[in-house]
């Protein structure tokens, strides 16, 4: 008998010192969702932000938000006491996005404004959520408010470190050809989060309250003695227009989660599996449209966006970069409720020509359609890679060969449909050698090595200039070039299809259709990388 009641009073002891612990993590978590006390969250909201809690509410599917790491912070103890804790500037876990998990890190500016002072992982430190992601071959998302370091660490460390950043950043890298990632700029993004931001498939800032730099305003006068506004340093207008850092502008916080949700209902959750089919929707606009689409007139621009709503499912084009490289249209949409990659030249803006920036957009497309099997939509008026003295300090030429190299190295199913202009080398970009390729045009269509107005000229220089009218010589060789560029000819002497614009979709759906089964064969990592 007193063996059993001091077994007894053991376990009475064992329950009540359990519960003392169960109510320890309860006081903790309470702690953690306590972020930075009152006045930081109140600084926060007095900023126009939401805190990182209320976003991850507004994102995640309700009830699905599994937080990790929720215990992790600077701690103060009075003998075995807990005297004080802060959490650290971060809130990680999972997800459901329409069902589907993804890994999320959030930033939380009211902690130390999201910096890592004060978080020194060591031995038996847990996996960091991107490697979970990797690891679980899941969506990676990461919502930035963060400043990057501070010299406050210092302090607490004693001493100073060599920079070593990139024994976490190299999981970052490797997460990039293996799952979609996605980076939200919510506040004043520096150092190192800075990168992240850009190490991404997709990524989107807010208007007004959000701004990217390696460094803010204060690093900016300490090392050039110039002062300026966060805003101007970096934020949306400069990133989504000139610097094309950032991909999207979102007027919300609200705006900038969906546009996330948008993007990676696209994708699949990593490259060894499939994207998923949605139903089937007809387009916007009629396919009788298309005939009347482009002018008579050469010199006039036609609406590309009532192209591209006659041939994808209807609301389903989700734009990237709108404001950035404006000559190229591009971004995802459906057809027949397959998700597909999109690009088209906008003649509204530079005739369409392909310069620097435009050339970007369209080598990120490619590379994002052979990652995570898409089939590209090259809808193309190309009258080839701008000239003149701005794109020769850009270096047109480097942009020209990074673009061929990267159209000839993609792998995955691409159809082209040549709308009216398909010139020069930018022009071959449209085209592919190998693999799944497929192109129409429609008869409005003429091509060449070379515009016939301006090369003409090139050509027969000397010619012209021995003529006893120059002006006339010229006007008479254009018009007998003209009269050889119909498209009728060339499919004569190539076989090239020619259809009736009406034609596009339906030639569209079937070749989507059957892209299947070859895009089910390349799952798993393509030989080109996806590179920022």
């Amino acid at each position: 008998m007193r063996r059993r009641t001091i077994g007894f009073s053991g376990r009475c002891a064992l329950l009540m010192n359990g519960q003392d612990d169960i109510e320890e993590i309860a006081r903790r978590r309470r702690l953690a969702e306590g972020m930075g006390g009152p006045e930081g969250i109140k600084r926060q909201h007095d900023n126009g932000k939401l805190t990182v809690r209320e976003r991850i509410e507004i994102f995640a599917d309700n009830g699905t938000f599994r937080e990790t790491g929720y215990l992790e912070g600077n701690a103060t103890y009075d003998g075995a006491r807990l005297a004080s804790f802060v959490p650290k500037g971060e809130v990680n876990g999972s997800c459901e996005i329409d069902g589907r998990r993804v890994f999320v890190s959030a930033g939380d500016f009211t902690v130390r404004g999201g910096s890592a002072a004060g978080i020194h992982g060591g031995l038996g430190t847990e996996l960091r959520v991107a490697q979970r992601a990797l690891e679980w071959r899941l969506p990676f998302v990461r919502l930035l408010d963060a400043s990057g370091g501070s010299v406050s660490s210092f302090l607490e460390m004693g001493r100073t470190y060599l920079p070593d950043g990139n024994t976490w950043t190299a999981t970052e890298v490797e997460l990039l050809q293996h799952v979609p990632v996605v980076s939200a700029v919510m506040g004043s993004v520096a150092g190192l989060p800075a990168i992240n931001a850009c190490l991404s498939h997709f990524n989107v800032m807010l208007r007004g309250t959000a701004q990217l730099f390696p460094g803010g305003p204060p690093v900016v006068k300490a090392a050039l003695g110039i002062d300026i506004h966060k805003e101007q340093l970096g934020g949306s207008d400069l990133h989504t227009r000139r610097s094309g850092v950032v991909n999207n502008v979102a007027n919300s916080e609200k705006d900038a989660l969906q546009q996330i949700r948008t993007f990676l209902s696209y994708l699949p959750s990593n490259v060894y599996e499939m994207p998923t089919r949605s139903s089937s929707v007809a387009p916007r606009r009629a396919a009788t449209d298309l005939r009347g689409l482009v002018p008579d007139d050469p010199r006039r621009p036609f609406d590309v966006r009532t192209l591209i709503d006659a041939v994808v499912d209807e609301e389903s084009f989700f734009e990237i970069s709108p404001d950035y490289g404006r000559s190229r249209v591009v971004g995802l949409a459906r057809v027949d409720g397959y998700p597909v990659g999109l690009m088209a030249n906008n003649p509204k803006h530079l005739g369409g020509s392909t310069d620097v920036a435009a050339g970007k957009k369209a080598m990120r497309l490619i590379q994002l359609c052979d990652l995570f099997h898409l089939p590209l939509v090259s809808l193309a008026d190309e009258p080839g890679f701008m000239v003149g003295p701005a794109v020769e300090l850009e270096g047109i030429e480097t942009a020209g060969a990074q673009l061929v190299w990267t159209t000839v190295s993609s792998r995955m199913p691409w159809i082209t449909f040549v709308i009216r202009r398909l010139y020069g080398v930018a022009g071959q970009c449209h085209h592919r050698p190998s693999g799944m390729y497929r192109r129409y045009a429609w008869p409005s269509a003429r091509w060449g090595s070379m515009h016939i107005s301006g090369g003409t000229a090139a050509a027969f220089k000397r010619t012209i200039a021995q003529a006893a009218d120059p002006e006339a010589k010229l006007r008479e060789l254009e018009a007998e070039l003209q009269g050889i560029a119909s498209p009728f000819r060339t499919a004569e002497a190539t076989g090239q299809d020619l259809i009736d614009p009406a034609e596009t979709r339906e030639r569209l759906v079937e070749f989507v259709r059957d892209a299947q089964r070859v895009l089910a064969t390349q799952v798993g990592v393509p030989a080109m990388p996806f590179r920022p």
